[in-house]
């Protein structure tokens, strides 16, 4: 245990969080994500999980730790449901949630296509699977800076 460090972010996620640069993203995902195929296809190459939790306590943890990116208009992506585009699901609003309170400010979650949030995920940095069984569990974060002398 570490102080001030949640207790979900294990050795493997800290140290891809921290290997992660500016600009790095990550996907947060759920139990029926092809979670490892993408993953075989990061920079990282494997699977990282916070397993037993939900999406939102999983994003909470690493929120807890990663700045979002504020260059970029889609710092949090969030899979679209198919067919209903708008539709916010609750697993999503939960999301939503704990963004805007990491954040301090409300901070938009841009939905994104499912076949283009795979080709999305395929790109990023690692991939963390959660135990979040709701559909459209499913979200991309852009790592950001902490500006010199920020805490």
């Amino acid at each position: 245990m570490l102080k001030t460090i949640d207790p979900l972010l294990n050795a493997d996620v800290l140290y891809a969080l921290r290997a992660m640069g500016h600009g790095d993203r990550l996907v947060i995902c759920d139990t029926n994500f092809p979670a490892d195929a993408i993953a075989r296809q990061t920079v990282f190459g494997e699977l990282l999980r916070i397993d037993n939790v939900s999406a939102a306590r999983a994003v909470q943890a690493v929120l807890s730790v990663l700045p979002l990116d504020t260059f970029v208009d889609d710092a949090a992506v969030r899979m679209e449901v198919v067919g209903e585009l708008h539709e916010v699901p609750p697993v999503q609003q939960e999301v939503q949630a704990v963004i805007d309170r990491a954040e301090g400010k409300s901070w938009p979650l841009v939905g994104v296509e499912r076949h283009a949030f795979y080709e999305k995920a395929k790109a990023a940095y690692c991939v963390i699977a959660t135990g979040e069984h709701r559909f459209y569990g499913c979200f991309i974060f852009s790592k950001g800076v902490i500006a010199p002398g920020a805490s």
